[in-house]
């Protein structure tokens, strides 16, 4: 916390260029830090100071992409009250829709619209723009997962697939490959008989696994919890569990969401054999 105060001091003279480098600094310590609880404690101080650089920079599509980041990470981690959670998550939507809408008004006109509409705007978009467009999806899959009870959230799916299936048309190992682990989520909601895609979902946990060289300790906790409890295979969902538990948590932006991952492989263990 005394950290962050001190960076607050003297903000208002930072040029935007040394603004931009503080945030994705500070963005990348949070992601590098190896205790969960030092996060927990000190985001909310980081996020107040994020929401003053872009206050003072409005329209400064890093600095948004920064934030937006941040609160989702910091509602879908560490935030369990529902009322809280929605808040956050409507701010980093906010704020990522903000940055995408600053260089592709066709785009932001149509994000509303039906999916014809929506996914037609996406050819548009090129390797450049897969920052942009990968903040905005996945701040868009946070919201809607804060907001699931909401039938309106939740048939806005489809158009977050799109965004991702565009995300790994262009750049698929971007951010880990990450893309391709939403993907993997959403395919894996349902069951078969129900709509869901199962099969397709494994294949994209098993591409993110590749893309990141198996540093990505996250993917193998989804994997298990929505494709394995899904498909009920026990074997699966317990190994994919332990491996995460055996590996080093240590990896360059994953560290955080690597310890993450272990204390959701624990809890997951415990509960297996109930489960199954």
């Amino acid at each position: 916390m005394l950290l962050a105060v001190g960076l607050l001091c003297g903000c208002s003279i930072v040029a935007s260029r040394t603004t931009n480098s503080l945030s994705e600094n500070l963005s990348r310590a949070v992601l590098d830090q190896n205790d969960p609880e030092t996060v927990r404690q000190g985001a909310p101080a980081l996020l107040l100071m994020v929401d003053g650089f872009i206050s003072s920079e409005p329209d400064n599509q890093a600095l948004l992409l920064s934030g937006s980041r941040l609160y989702s990470a910091y509602a879908s981690a560490f935030v369990d009250d529902k009322s809280r959670q929605r808040r956050l998550a409507d701010k980093s939507l906010d704020y990522a829709r903000r940055a995408i809408c600053q260089a592709h008004v066709d785009f932001c006109a149509v994000i509303d619209k039906p999916y014809a509409e929506f996914t037609a705007q996406l050819t548009d978009f090129n390797a450049d723009d897969v920052p942009v467009l990968y903040g905005f999806g996945s701040a868009w899959a946070t919201w809607v997962q804060v907001h699931s009870d909401d039938w309106n959230a939740t048939i806005q799916l489809p158009k977050i697939a799109a965004l991702m299936n565009r995300v790994i048309e262009l750049d698929e190992g971007f951010e880990h490959g990450n893309a391709h682990l939403y993907l993997g989520v959403m395919s894996t909601q349902l069951p078969s008989e129900y709509g869901g895609k199962p099969e397709i979902g494994r294949q994209h946990f098993e591409r993110a696994n590749a893309l990141s060289g198996g540093r990505n300790l996250m993917v193998n906790v989804l994997f298990a919890k929505y494709y394995a409890r899904l498909v009920f295979d026990q074997e699966l969902h317990d190994s994919l569990l332990n491996k995460v538990l055996a590996s080093n948590i240590e990896a360059p932006q994953l560290t955080l969401s690597n310890a993450l991952a272990q204390q959701q492989a624990r809890e997951l263990l415990e509960g297996s054999n109930d489960y199954f």
